[in-house]
C-alpha cells in the first residue's frame, strides 16, 4: 500500500530542515523528508569540527561534486561547485559564516512586481525568529535572541584581525559592531553558526530537535528521481533507496534541494522550457522557461601575504600538529579546531555608482585555499574578496532523462562590463588596505597574485585563471508574478506557476543573490515560507531604521 503524507520535503538541507521543523510542529501534519545523502552523524569529525571544513568538499560522501561547463570568460576553466550531500546540506560543509546581506538587498527584492511583502521590513522579523545572536544581546531592534540557531561573534582576537580592521580605517573605511545589525557597511567581527566549539548546521539547529515527533519521518540516502503528476497536479514522488524504487503520495511536494538540484528535478519531471525538454524526450507538464535560468553566484579570489611575525595560524597546517589539535577539540571542544577562522571581514562600496556595499572581504589569519592547499610560507594571512551583486547571469539545463547525470551549468563569470570593473576595484582596494601602516609590521609581501600583476588586464587575467566560486548558487527558480515569463515561484505562496501542490523553497527562489554568504537568507526564506504554506498570517513587518550611505553619519558604529 502506498503511504500518503501531507507534506513531502525533497532535501534535508538548510531550507528543508527549517520547513521540517515548522510544518511538523502541528501534530496533525504528517511530514516526510527525503535526503539523498547520508546522516550528519554526531561522531563525524569532518562535519562537526569547525576547522575541518576543507575536508568534506570534493568527497563524494558529503559533496555532490558539481562542475560548471567551460566558462567562456574564464579561459574555458570548469569551476568546481561543492554542494552538501548530507543532512544539513551545504550548512554541514560550508564555512559557517552567518550574514543576512544588506537591508537594501531586500528592498531590491520588494521593488519588483508582486514582491512587496519580501522587502526588508517583512523579512526582518523572520531573521529574528530563527536566530539567537549571542554577540548582540542588547540589540532587540535588529537581532533575535530566542531562535534555534545560536550564533557566536568573532571573536577575531588574533592581532592580525585587529591590524586588518585598523588598516581599513586608515584606508578611509569604517568599523561596524555588527554587519547583521544597523550597519553592514564597514569592517568588524562576523557571526558564525558555531556553538561551544562545534558546527551548528541547519539540521542540528532545526531538524534534529524535531525528529522525536511521531509525525515527522526523515529518510536518508533517498534519491528522488521525479515528481509524479496527474496532469498539472503533483500526487507524490518516486525515489530510490536501498537499491529499490519507492513511490509515496503527498498532499504537497516541496522542493528544497538547492539552486542546482531543485531546477534539475523540475526539468526531469517535465517542468521547464518545453522545447528543451522535448529535445530530451521528456513530455512537458507545463512550459516554464525560467526554470534553470537567472543563475547567479559569487566569485572570489584569495589575496595572500607572508607575515614576518609569528602570529598567524599557518603552523597549525603542519601535519605533525594536527593530532594534538584534533585531541584538544575531542576532549574539550577547544583550540584551533573549534573555530571556522572566518571571524571577521567587511563590506565596502567600491565606487560612487552603488548605493550599498558591492564588495565583501573575509579575512583569515592563515594563507590557505578552501580545499586545504596552503601557501608556501612559515606565517601568512589572506583576504577573500569579490563582487556581491554582479549583473552576470547564467543558466542550468539537464543533459538527459537520466536523474544521475549532472546538469549543464554556465555561470558566465566576468561576462559583463560591471563585473570586470568591480573585480579590478576589488583587487585594488584589497591592496590599498594591506598597504596601510597598521599592516606594515605584519606584511612581508604579497604571495598571490604577486607584484607582477598590476594593470587592469593583468588583474582580470589572474582572476580568470585563479578565482573560485564562493559557493552561493541561487535564483534558478525565481519568485515573481505569473505575468513575468521568467518567474517560476509565486511570492505569495511559494507555489510553482501553472502547477498544483508543488512549491519551491530554497536558494532557487531568490530573485537576486544577496551581498554576503547566502545561508542566512535561505533560512529566513524558509521561515517565511513555512507560514505561507501553513496559511498562517505572516509576521508583522518591522520598520527598523538601517544604515544608508548619505543618510546616516559616516561614523555610526565602532569596534574595539
Amino acid at each position: 500500500m502506498t503511504k500518503t503524507y501531507d507534506y513531502i520535503i525533497i532535501g534535508g538541507g538548510s531550507a528543508g530542515s527549517v520547513l521540517a521543523n515548522r510544518l511538523s510542529a502541528d501534530p496533525e501534519n504528517s511530514v516526510l523528508v527525503l535526503e539523498a545523502g547520508r546522516s550528519d552523524y554526531a561522531w563525524d569529525l569532518l562535519i562537526q569540527m569547525p576547522a575541518a571544513l576543507p575536508f568534506p568538499a570534493g568527497k563524494s560522501l558529503y559533496d555532490w561534486k558539481y562542475l560548471s561547463d567551460p566558462e567562456p570568460y574564464m579561459n574555458g576553466r570548469r569551476i568546481k561547485h561543492a554542494r552538501g550531500k548530507v543532512l544539513g546540506g551545504s550548512s554541514s560543509i560550508n564555512g559557517m559564516i552567518y550574514q543576512r546581506g544588506n537591508p537594501m538587498d531586500y528592498e531590491r527584492w520588494g521593488a519588483d512586481e508582486g514582491m512587496g511583502e519580501w522587502d526588508y521590513a517583512h523579512c526582518l522579523p523572520y531573521f529574528k525568529r530563527l536566530e539567537n545572536a549571542l554577540g548582540s544581546e542588547n540589540d532587540d531592534e535588529f537581532r533575535g535572541h530566542e531562535g534555534p540557531l545560536k550564533l557566536e561573534r568573532g571573536p577575531a582576537k588574533n592581532p592580525l584581525f585587529q591590524a586588518f580592521f585598523n588598516a581599513a580605517v586608515e584606508a578611509g573605511y569604517t568599523k561596524t559592531p555588527d554587519v547583521n545589525g544597523f550597519r553592514q557597511e564597514g569592517f568588524g567581527p562576523f557571526d558564525k553558526h558555531v556553538y561551544k566549539g562545534r558546527r551548528l548546521s541547519a539540521s542540528r539547529a532545526f531538524l534534529h530537535p524535531a525528529m522525536k515527533r511521531k509525525n515527522l519521518e526523515v529518510q536518508t540516502r533517498a534519491f528522488v528521481a521525479s515528481v509524479d503528476f496527474n496532469g498539472t497536479k503533483a500526487e507524490g514522488v518516486t525515489y530510490k533507496r536501498n537499491g529499490k524504487m519507492h513511490t509515496v503520495k503527498a498532499g504537497e511536494v516541496i522542493l528544497s534541494g538547492g539552486a542546482i538540484n531543485s531546477p534539475k528535478l523540475l526539468q526531469l519531471s517535465g517542468v521547464g522550457d518545453a522545447k528543451h525538454l522535448r529535445s530530451l524526450g521528456i513530455e512537458p507538464v507545463v512550459d516554464l522557461p525560467g526554470v534553470g535560468e537567472n543563475l547567479q553566484d559569487h566569485l572570489e579570489t584569495y589575496i595572500q601575504y607572508g607575515c614576518p611575525e609569528p602570529v598567524s595560524m599557518q603552523p597549525n597546517l603542519k601535519k605533525r600538529k594536527m593530532p594534538w589539535i584534533g585531541l584538544q577539540w575531542i576532549l574539550g571542544r577547544k583550540g584551533p579546531a573549534a573555530t571556522n577562522h572566518f571571524e571577521g571581514g567587511g563590506f565596502v562600496r567600491s565606487n560612487e555608482l552603488v548605493d550599498y556595499p558591492n564588495l565583501m572581504f573575509h579575512f583569515l589569519p592563515v594563507a590557505v585555499r578552501y580545499d586545504g592547499q596552503k601557501a608556501e610560507t612559515e606565517h601568512g594571512f589572506q583576504v577573500h574578496v569579490g563582487p556581491m551583486y554582479s549583473d552576470a547571469r547564467g543558466s542550468l539545463k539537464i543533459r538527459s532523462k537520466d536523474p544521475k547525470e549532472h546538469p549543464s551549468m554556465v555561470y558566465n563569470y566576468l561576462s559583463t562590463e560591471q563585473d570586470r570593473r568591480e573585480w579590478v576595484e576589488a583587487v585594488r582596494i584589497s591592496r590599498e588596505i594591506m598597504a596601510q601602516p597598521a599592516m606594515k609590521k605584519y606584511n612581508s609581501g604579497e604571495i598571490s597574485p604577486g607584484p607582477s600583476v598590476q594593470t587592469d588586464e593583468e588583474i582580470l587575467e589572474w582572476v580568470a585563471e585563479d578565482a573560485e566560486t564562493a559557493l552561493h548558487p541561487s535564483c534558478t527558480a525565481k519568485m515573481g508574478p505569473a505575468s513575468d515569463p521568467m518567474a517560476v515561484v509565486d511570492p505569495q505562496s511559494m507555489k510553482v506557476h501553472g502547477l498544483d501542490n508543488v512549491r519551491v523553497v530554497d536558494a532557487s527562489a531568490m530573485p537576486y543573490v544577496t551581498n554576503g554568504n547566502i545561508h542566512a537568507p535561505v533560512l529566513m526564506l524558509a521561515e517565511k515560507a513555512a507560514d505561507l504554506i501553513l496559511g498562517k498570517k505572516p509576521m508583522e513587518p518591522e520598520h527598523a531604521d538601517y544604515y544608508r550611505h548619505g543618510v546616516h553619519p559616516a561614523d555610526a558604529g565602532t569596534v574595539n
